[in-house]
């Protein structure tokens, strides 16, 4: 049973960890530097860049969310039932269909406009049809990983409760 609750918390800090490290040190440290060095199309190019390493964590995520699913699975199975197990898995659910969403659709959406554009929505006029839907996904993008960041936390509390 510790070796499946250690996996559990292998997984969740896999991927709640990967995606604070992405969202609050990667991107705005990216961000600053070409903007503090004026890189020509530096925006552009972070922003493609960021794009890409999502579109890969999303795999990354997504065996994480594996490793915890198998975890709680196997545990309810062998026994005893994990506390809350029918909140976890509901839980967990929803972190796995904000992954598939966030890393199949919603970035592939970005990638389109990024394509199309060529160049920073910044430099688009604010009511251009492109900036205001890559703002709008921008948006969404945000709403999404702080979810599944605060909805692992929810797991590694019910995980580290169990002690």
């Amino acid at each position: 049973m510790r070796f499946l609750r250690f996996a559990a918390l292998v997984g969740l800090t896999v991927w709640v960890g990967g995606l604070v490290t992405l969202g609050a040190l990667v991107a705005p440290t990216a961000f600053a530097v070409v903007a503090a060095r004026h890189v020509e199309s530096g925006r552009w190019l972070v922003g493609v860049l960021f794009a890409a390493l999502l579109h890969r964590f999303t795999w990354v995520a997504l065996g994480a969310g594996a490793l915890v699913l198998v975890s709680l699975l196997a545990r309810r199975l062998i026994g005893p039932r994990p506390v809350h197990f029918g909140i976890r898995l509901a839980v967990l659910s929803a972190m796995l269909a904000v992954t598939l969403f966030f890393g199949f659709v919603l970035l592939e959406q970005v990638e389109q406009i990024q394509n199309a554009v060529g160049v920073p929505s910044l430099v688009l006029p604010p009511d251009h049809p492109d900036r205001v839907r890559f703002n709008r996904l921008h948006g969404w993008s945000v709403v999404l990983v702080g979810f599944n960041v605060a909805a692992g936390l929810v797991l590694v509390a019910f995980e580290t409760r169990d002690a």
